[in-house]
């Protein structure tokens, strides 16, 4: 690694090939989305942070609470403060990203943070009930980040941050490191800035929702069902659940530890819709059948997302 980046200084026609290597497989259509989710997303995230924590007196978490912090004590813009705070960020934990997601990152990084000063003014501020606008704030904020990490980026901050202190300390939980970084920055804006337990409520409130709203746009758009269904019947099961609702299935083989008989399991993933009438159907089937129904947070695949 020491020799490439040494090569790399002594050839700049080596670092140019190296970039060309990182872009080449964008294309053009991607580009223009991966901007047109960066733009949108910034607008979303501009206006939660702007127009309602700001105008509430609420902290929030990441970099923007930090740059939250700084404009409510100095009136420096927000967006300023959290593209200088990404620049040692990214230097802190390149070694932990790949190419292709550190140079998305920094168009992200880049285009929300111009944004977040420049679009905030645009729109009215809410100056109505304080749990609405905490509601609201985070739903927005989480949707905006939502758009932007679903295109395989990120607008840095703390997440980045955690990368580094998880490379430094692996053996520390990711899950207690964004908690900690969060809750350090929520504390800071109610002790320095806020000075009351109703601002540490609310931001308390609004870390949890945005987590919510990423989890619930990311992953449980494309949720369903999975149902295992263990039976002595699997190829007429399989054959009544692709014509009542036109999912295949799969059987796989095993022994029942009781009795050591050969056993069907029929593995079926298909939405909630659906999983009604696959239950009543399979209990037609094989009266005697076992039964198991979970919730899937993500079904990927032929008839499914990324089919």
């Amino acid at each position: 690694m020491m020799e490439t980046n040494k090569m790399l200084k002594k050839n700049p026609a080596d670092r140019r090939s190296l970039m060309a290597m990182v872009f080449e497989k964008i294309s053009l259509q991607e580009l223009l989305v991966d901007i047109l989710a960066d733009m949108i997303g910034g607008i979303l995230i501009a206006a939660g942070v702007y127009n309602f924590a700001a105008v509430q007196g609420f902290p929030m978490v990441g970099f923007n609470g930090i740059g939250l912090i700084l404009y409510q004590l100095f009136q420096i813009p927000i967006g300023v403060t959290v593209l200088l705070l990404n620049i040692p960020a990214i230097f802190l934990c390149y070694k932990q990203l790949g190419r292709r997601f550190l140079f998305k990152s920094i168009k992200s990084i880049a285009i929300t943070s111009i944004i977040m000063d420049f679009a905030a003014p645009l729109f009215p501020v809410y100056t109505g009930d304080k749990l609405l606008a905490a509601i609201c704030c985070s739903t927005i904020c989480g949707i905006g980040y939502a758009l932007i990490y679903m295109r395989d980026s990120s607008t840095g901050g703390t997440d980045f941050l955690m990368m580094a202190i998880h490379a430094r300390f692996p053996f520390l939980s990711l899950g207690k490191v964004t908690l900690a970084l969060d809750a350090a920055v929520v504390v800071a804006g109610t002790v320095f800035v806020y000075r009351d337990m109703d601002s540490l409520i609310y931001g308390t409130i609004i870390a949890v929702v945005i987590s919510m709203v990423l989890d619930k746009m990311m992953y449980n758009l494309d949720s369903g069902k999975v149902t295992l269904i263990v039976t002595d019947k699997g190829r007429e099961m399989c054959d009544c659940i692709a014509e009542d609702t036109g999912r295949g299935a799969t059987i796989i083989k095993g022994i029942g530890s009781y009795t050591g008989d050969n056993k069907d399991v029929v593995l079926c993933a298909c939405s909630k819709k659906q999983m009604y009438g696959i239950r009543k159907m399979a209990k037609t089937v094989d009266p005697s059948c076992f039964f198991v129904i979970m919730e899937s947070n993500e079904v990927v695949g032929e008839g499914f997302k990324g089919a």
